[in-house]
């Protein structure tokens, strides 16, 4: 069973910038969808942004023109450049792929803006 395991969260200050990364421990076929969804303490999770199987991608509101969603395709998994951070970017980041057969989900990594 292929593992989704994230990288590259963790303190930054507000105004900084992280690059989430995602690998994969094998191969994941007729994929459709890749994403990043986030979660705060309290908060339910959300959809942070989505690259689908023709290069397009859908941002959630509170990060458009500061998060930028692309696709590894060494690993067929999704990278997230977060730019221009705020505290409330704060949350547990996971990455998503979905395939045709299956979705596969990360455990995901921790980011806090915080100065």
């Amino acid at each position: 069973q292929v593992q989704l395991v994230e990288s590259g969260g963790g303190l930054v200050q507000p105004g900084g910038s992280l690059r989430l990364s995602c690998a994969a421990s094998g191969r994941i076929f007729s994929i459709t969808t890749m994403g990043w969804h986030r979660q705060a303490p309290g908060r339910q999770r959300e959809l942070v942004a989505a690259i689908f199987s023709d290069g397009s991608t859908n941002y959630a509101d509170s990060v458009k023109g500061r998060f930028t969603i692309s696709r590894d395709n060494a690993n067929n998994t999704p990278t997230l450049q977060m730019n221009s951070l705020k505290p409330e970017d704060t949350a547990v980041y996971s990455c998503h792929v979905h395939s045709v057969f299956r979705d596969y989900w990360g455990q995901g990594t921790q980011v806090t803006v915080s100065s």
